[in-house]
């Protein structure tokens, strides 16, 4: 991929596809009553907001994978915490809700090769489209494939803004 310019705020030189990814942090927690609400309880009182989260678990353990506006902050608390956690990028496809939007992003991934690992949805009801967070076994063609075929890929910023 090559470096492109963009406008401000993200100046020149910058590898557009990194910007076109989200971080999720995935935090594993032991399967046990009141696990989770330490986590949500020490962010909450950082003051980190969740944007959207998803909660897998076996009979053991489970994780939590959220995505956060304060990301260095949530890191901060949770490592003071003790919680384990890890880092990992994922993409926020804008899809058409209708009848067949998911489909349309999933069957030109599956033709591209691209696997699925997991995926999510973040609910915002201001337009007529949905945002589905992806992890992708591989990222960049991903975008590149879906951006080709006239998906909008949400960046990072825009995904975890106020607005």
């Amino acid at each position: 991929m090559e470096a492109v310019s963009l406008p401000r705020p993200y100046g020149r030189g910058i590898d557009a596809e990194k910007l076109m990814k989200a971080e999720q942090l995935s935090i594993f927690l032991e399967n046990r009553a009141g696990r989770l609400a330490d986590v949500t309880h020490a962010l909450a009182e950082a003051g980190v907001s969740i944007r959207a989260l998803s909660l897998a678990d076996t009979s053991d353990f489970g994780i939590l994978r959220l995505l956060v506006k304060e990301r260095e902050k949530a890191k901060a608390v949770l490592k003071e915490k003790g919680f384990t956690f890890g880092c990992t990028a994922v993409v926020a496809v804008q899809v058409d809700d209708r009848p067949g939007g998911l489909d349309d992003v999933l069957q030109l991934v599956s033709k591209s090769g691209i696997n699925v690992e997991y995926m999510y949805s973040l609910i915002q009801r201001t337009e007529p489209r949905a945002i589905m967070i992806f992890r992708f076994d591989k990222s960049d063609l991903a975008i590149s494939v879906l951006k080709e075929h006239g998906f909008t890929i949400v960046p990072s910023d825009a995904l975890l803004s106020d607005e």
